[in-house]
């Protein structure tokens, strides 16, 4: 098979979608690499290494989608790149179609097969690919709302971790999976007040014995959201839907209870975000201020540290992109029940049900198109 990995062009992403050693294993198993020249260069990659490990380095983008079978990237294709995919094609990708309609429907419209990156799911009910980026969007998370809560950046001005005489910040966290669990973690670590919330008591339960005394946790309902809110100097939103539309957890008016300089980091921002007042922003342009409330709503935190997110990202897709490079894209949904899951569109067809539910569009099993 012909795999390639044109360089990212959505704004402020460094990541690439693969790795020099991922290149060597793939020409070991007789497939083609083809590598946009510069696409590593954000991940401190250069041509050279990807070259050494059997890579063939092409000038355009052009060529790349002209010529690839398997296209590999991290960010979903923008709007210039829809023209250049071709039917048939598989494009295995963070897609997050929920909070993209126009996205959805060029996909739809160029018959592209799309396997999305957080969909994927194993047989216990784990995301294996998501898993790493939410590692690094959970710890960010933290360490961007405490930045944005000094004074120069438009926040209140308090430290999260407070010092001996004065009280620390306090920190609300909506969604206790991998996200909210690892913000908990270092928001704890720097001594914060924290508060998680979740609807599962059983991964509250368990949460509560892993990590520090300093976090507490809460039943999320409207009632304490609410409460805890109009508390918090900072609230980080991590609740997820698979394939769905992020919760609207905190609607305007709640927003209005909160003290002023506090923040809200609204990670869940790709797939709509869970703030009624979150709108998609950029590293070059991460915050905006609305009802008195610092908003850090960037589509792709993990980006801004890409040497970490672009080795975790490639250790957890590459065996599922040798599997598809080895079997062919149905053998190795018949062979792989957690790439099946990963399938959100094919053949012009919406085959994610969650996903059809939140774009309105026709759901179709993709049982009736393989």
């Amino acid at each position: 098979m012909i795999v390639g990995v044109p360089k990212e062009i959505k704004k402020d992403e460094y990541r690439v979608a693969l790795v020099p050693s991922g290149v060597a294993q793939f020409r070991k198993a007789g497939h083609t690499v083809l590598i946009q020249s510069g696409a590593g260069k954000g991940s401190e990659i250069g041509d050279r290494e990807y070259a050494q490990a059997g890579a063939e380095i092409v000038d355009g983008v052009g060529w790349i989608y002209k010529r690839a079978q398997l296209i590999l990237k991290v960010k979903e294709p923008q709007p210039q790149e829809y023209p250049m995919l071709r039917p048939g094609q598989i494009l295995f990708t963070f897609f997050h179609f929920a909070a993209n309609k126009e996205l959805a429907r060029a996909m739809i419209r160029q018959k592209i097969t799309c396997i999305a990156y957080e969909t994927v799911e194993d047989a216990r009910g784990q995301l294996p690919i998501l898993i790493p980026m939410s590692e690094v969007a959970g710890r960010m998370s933290v360490q961007e709302g405490a930045k944005y809560l000094e004074k120069p950046m438009k926040g209140k001005g308090i430290l999260l971790g407070g010092i001996p005489g004065v009280a620390p910040a306090g920190v609300l966290i909506l969604g206790a999976g991998v996200v909210g669990a690892n913000a908990a973690k270092v928001a704890a670590g720097l001594g914060a007040r924290v508060a998680v919330m979740d609807v599962n008591l059983d991964r509250l339960r368990y949460l509560e014995d892993t990590l520090p005394k300093n976090v507490w946790f809460l039943m999320s309902n409207e009632h304490n959201i609410a409460d805890r809110v109009s508390r918090a100097d900072l609230v980080i939103c991590a609740a997820l839907l698979r394939g769905a539309r992020s919760p609207i957890l905190i609607p305007r008016w709640m927003l209005k209870k909160m003290k002023p300089g506090s923040v809200v980091v609204d990670v869940a921002i790709d797939q709509g975000g869970c703030a009624e007042t979150s709108r998609p922003t950029t590293h070059a342009a991460p915050v905006y201020v609305e009802e008195g409330i610092v908003h850090y709503c960037v589509t792709n935190i993990p980006g801004a540290v890409a040497i970490t997110s672009t080795y975790g990202l490639t250790n957890a897709t590459l065996p599922f992109a040798l599997e598809i490079a080895r079997r062919g894209f149905a053998p190795s949904l018949k062979s792989n029940p957690a790439l099946l899951k990963g399938v959100n569109i094919a053949r012009g067809k919406v085959t994610y049900a969650a996903t059809a539910k939140a774009l309105n569009l026709p759901y179709t099993p993709l049982s009736r198109i393989f």
